[in-house]
């Protein structure tokens, strides 16, 4: 199974995008640093980090409409939510992980636009991400290609395309290795507060 690799469009993909968005945060939180950090990243998807977010989205896109790139699965699988299929909250709804008679979103890729060049003086992989329910079909495949083209247009500092992969994430790192990404550097954080 294929999916169709497109721009993001914001007047129709918005909701099934931070969708997938909020997948990618709860993943990270759930799998990659215990019980501490899923519960932060799991406090921050709030009504006002999606506006937030969203507004981002839109203009980082309003500058390279590549710069978020979606893969629409013309089959009507939906692949955002991660949610359990007992949550009262979305037990009603049809969207919620299965089949539907519309196209979905199965997974993304954020690229920041070339006037952010000079944050890492390189091309930025923001996040990629693939429901997981699509993964091993080439669908993250075809996001990172696109990812590519497009930091191959940008006029860049450094002929580098850069990403923040989490150390605990075995999966992202072997994709990453599998399409040449080496070890460059070390992110370290601090919280603001101490």
């Amino acid at each position: 199974m294929t999916a169709e690799i497109r721009p993001y469009d914001p007047e129709t993909d918005a909701d099934a995008l931070y969708e997938l968005k909020a997948a990618f945060e709860r993943g990270l939180g759930e799998s990659t640093g215990g019980e501490g950090k899923a519960a932060a990243y799991e406090e921050k998807l709030t009504d006002e980090y999606r506006e937030r977010w969203l507004a981002w989205v839109e203009r980082c896109v309003a500058d390279d409409e590549r710069c978020v790139t979606v893969a629409v699965d013309e089959d009507g699988e939906r692949g955002g939510g991660d949610r359990d299929a007992d949550d009262p909250d979305r037990a009603d709804d049809p969207d919620r992980d299965g089949d539907t008679d519309e196209p979905g979103l199965v997974g993304y890729g954020f690229v920041l636009p070339e006037r952010l060049a000079m944050v890492w003086d390189a091309a930025v992989i923001n996040e990629l991400y693939v429901a997981p329910a699509r993964r091993g079909t080439g669908v993250a495949d075809d996001l990172l290609d696109a990812a590519v083209a497009l930091a191959a247009d940008q006029d860049l500092p450094l002929d580098r395309m850069v990403l923040d992969v989490d150390p605990e994430n075995e999966r992202a790192k072997a994709f990453y290795d599998r399409h040449g990404f080496e070890r460059w550097g070390e992110l370290v954080a601090r919280p603001l507060d101490g």
